[in-house]
């Protein structure tokens, strides 16, 4: 019988960079929407609980960040794994709920790999794999591995990458 090992591989460290950045950006936008709402509730002289609401859900999104700033990021780097052979690619994640997904070579249609304004910044990429009923994302590679990974799954999958000129 075939026994399939764990993944291995790691995702770059400076994810967790990123991940606090974005978070951070989220978050503040919330609490200045719920600062807003707030000053209008006493501007306007909106209904008494309409304002204690408002308070308790900016309470609550303040304890939310502490988990999606500080302790989120860290755990989601440590514990997020992926490999690639000829035959499967695998990824393994989670905190609470692991996650573990086997898709076969043969299966795959597509690959890219992604970035946008903060992965640029720290030289990082997202890694998608299409395959016949699913996507797989490998999120912040570097990005001298996720071209080469990149191309090895478009070699082992037989796509031909077209030319971006």
């Amino acid at each position: 019988m075939f026994e399939l090992q764990d993944p291995q591989q790691k995702i770059a460290p400076e994810a967790v960079k990123v991940w606090r950045i974005s978070n951070t950006l989220t978050h503040i936008i919330v609490l200045l929407i719920g600062g807003a709402l707030v000053t209008a509730g006493h501007i306007f002289d909106w209904k008494n609980w309409i304002n204690i609401i408002l308070i308790v859900l900016l309470a609550l999104d303040l304890i939310m960040a502490i988990w999606d700033i500080f302790i989120e990021p860290v755990l989601t780097q440590r514990y997020w794994r992926y490999d690639i052979t000829s035959e499967f690619i695998q990824t393994r994640h989670g905190i609470f709920k692991i996650n573990h997904t086997v898709a076969p070579m043969t299966k795959v249609q597509y690959v890219t790999a992604k970035e946008g304004p903060l992965l640029r910044r720290y030289h990082l990429q997202t890694l998608e794999i299409g395959t016949m009923n699913t996507s797989l994302a490998i999120p912040a590679l570097s990005k001298d591995e996720a071209v080469t990974l990149r191309a090895q799954i478009a070699e082992f999958a037989k796509i031909k990458e077209v030319d971006d000129a």
